[in-house]
């Protein structure tokens, strides 16, 4: 299974903070670094401030810190703070109604690799993505 592009994007800024020796982040130096569109970052760093993962500093050296330890970051806040994790936790097939009561045809099959995948997801912080080469950038 892939992320989308806004969850990747977002995990991707995290992880290159996380892995810097810098403290301040300038979306401009952020885009340069991670090709990420300008408009595009400047939305996930407004979404990922207004749930308190990072915050703007203003002024001639500002930009963008951590706001909170990134040991409290866990990669579903941050999905479901740019998208949401229904994508992730809901139906294979896409329906809206499937459960126990009513499965899809890969209800059963896909369930445990769901919960495995979202127990991933809540268990693993941003922290635990230093010194690790999992993004590239």
């Amino acid at each position: 299974m892939k992320l989308s592009k806004t969850s990747t994007y977002a995990l991707r800024v995290l992880s290159y903070m996380i892995n810097s020796d810098m403290e301040v982040f300038s979306a401009k130096y952020l885009v340069e670094q991670l090709d990420v569109p300008d408009k595009y970052l400047r939305r996930l760093m407004t979404d990922m401030s207004k749930n308190g993962f990072i915050r703007s500093m203003q002024g001639r050296d500002g930009g963008y810190v951590f706001a909170k330890n990134a040991n409290e970051i866990f990669l579903s806040d941050v999905i479901d703070a740019v998208e949401g994790m229904d994508y992730y936790t809901g139906c294979i097939m896409g329906h809206d109604q499937c459960s126990s009561e009513n499965p899809c045809s890969l209800h059963e099959a896909y369930g445990p690799i769901r919960d495995k995948l979202v127990g991933f997801l809540e268990s693993t912080t941003i922290a635990k993505l230093k010194n690790i080469d999992i993004v590239k950038y």
